[in-house]
């Protein structure tokens, strides 16, 4: 097991995000709770690090079992990609379930698949019973297709998830485009239990949920460092320090060099959005489903509770830092709805997502009661408010051959530290491939 690092912590991406008020959740989000920072030497049975959907979702489940927790987010909740996504709900995996049984064997493989099937379930589950003012909404997820080969492999998906009792299903495409309004695709299918949220809403009512349930959840408290203590663990913030028998690493992007190699686990690559003026008559997905494509270089897009279009993909390597940084998003517009392509753009904004080489989040086992989950791959709405009871589990000392998720040792990109020279080059071949496909 590589020892934690002491030295000064970096923390990936932190300074660089733009405030989340320049974002249309950060201007329409329910208001952020008070978190003051850690001021003193504590003691908890859990110290989680990151205070987004992975971090507070487990927060939750723990403190729900009796366990006393505490939080550290460098910044306030949310600011990382949890506050800043485009609040699509999409249950399952990327992956088709063949692909999974090829990668773990057919038992975990299988059980993979059937809890992916259901992360959405228990998403809005998680927001139900806890009554989370986050502006849900469940008429479904939409994957789109352009291309034959695209629609096939949904039909594989369709047959997978009906399997487990999903309600899953091919669009024709007059249906689909009845449901989604663009010519700009031949077709796709529908998952009827996704949906959408307000994310940074959702966070921040985790983090509120949290609290009263007796976490103690402290914003502007990075971790700056991370050492065993006798049996158990010493987290340090600038001013205080928590200790706990048991750890959970919840950084995804922001993962810093707090401990060693963890950031090498993942490529953090950009995603930026725009969000319209709101529609009015012109509002196009007039069902209100969240839709995404089949593309290498991905698109998202759905509508808000206001009927503002909000359209998403890929950016720079970089964060953005001017308007033309969104040109691609633009672009994405005029080409899916050539009619809203003059419409004037309310709101643009960034955040870095966490993607793994093979597309598969993951959950390391880093030694003596600590865990990290990392590697959302841009579906972290579901997956991370429904990984929370899992990582309790483990955090309580179950046996990881039990989770539903396979908990492996820490494992690194090779080269990692071409991370930039990857996603550029990687991002460019992406293009070409999409741009020849048929």
């Amino acid at each position: 097991m590589p020892m934690p690092h002491t030295a000064a912590p970096t923390i990936d991406g932190t300074d660089a995000h733009p405030p989340l008020s320049a974002s249309l959740w950060g201007a329409t989000a329910r208001p952020a709770q008070s978190t003051p920072p850690l001021q003193e030497a504590v003691e908890a049975d859990v110290v989680i690090v990151g205070g987004g959907f992975s971090g507070l979702s487990t927060a939750i489940s723990l403190a729900e079992r009796g366990r006393g927790v505490r939080v550290l987010e460098a910044v306030e909740p949310g600011w990382g990609a949890s506050g800043r996504n485009g609040g699509q709900v999409i249950p399952g995996a990327r992956h088709l379930p063949d692909e999974l049984v090829d990668a773990y064997g057919r038992e975990r493989g299988e059980r993979l698949h059937r809890w992916g099937a259901k992360t959405a379930d228990n998403t809005f589950a998680l927001i139900e019973r806890l009554g989370l003012d986050c502006e849900p909404v469940r008429t479904g997820w939409i994957q789109a297709a352009d291309t034959e080969t695209a629609l096939d492999e949904g039909r594989q998906r369709v047959a997978g998830l009906q399997k487990v009792g999903a309600p899953a299903r091919m669009l024709d495409r007059a249906e689909f485009r009845a449901l989604v309004g663009s010519e700009a695709y031949i077709g796709g299918w529908i998952h009827e239990g996704g949906g959408a949220v307000q994310p940074l809403s959702l966070v921040r009512e985790m983090a509120r949920t949290a609290q009263r349930l007796g976490v103690q959840v402290h914003g502007n408290s990075p971790a700056t460092a991370i050492a065993r203590n006798g049996a158990g663990w010493r987290v340090s913030t600038p001013n205080g320090s928590v200790v706990a028998p048991r750890l959970l690493m919840a950084t995804n992007a922001l993962a810093g060099n707090i401990w060693p190699h963890l950031r090498e686990a993942t490529l953090p690559v950009w995603s930026f959005q725009i969000a319209t003026a709101p529609l009015g008559n012109a509002r196009v997905i007039p069902q209100g489903q969240s839709v995404s494509d089949t593309r290498r270089v991905l698109r998202y897009f759905r509508s808000d509770s206001h009927g503002r279009l909000i359209i998403g993909g890929k950016g720079k390597a970089s964060a953005p830092k001017h308007d033309g940084d969104f040109n691609l998003q633009r672009e994405t517009l005029a080409r899916l709805y050539p009619e809203l392509a003059d419409r004037p753009i309310e709101h643009s904004w960034g955040g870095q997502v966490a993607i793994t080489v093979d597309r598969l989040p993951r959950i390391f086992a880093l030694g003596d009661g600590a865990f990290a989950h990392i590697g959302c791959n841009g579906k972290g709405v579901a997956w991370c408010c429904a990984i929370g009871p899992v990582l309790a589990d483990l955090l309580d000392g179950a046996d990881p051959e039990t989770s539903p998720m396979p908990v492996t040792s820490l494992s690194t990109i090779p080269f990692h530290r071409l991370r930039r020279l990857y996603v550029a080059a990687g991002g460019a071949w992406l293009r070409l491939r999409d741009r020849f496909d048929r």
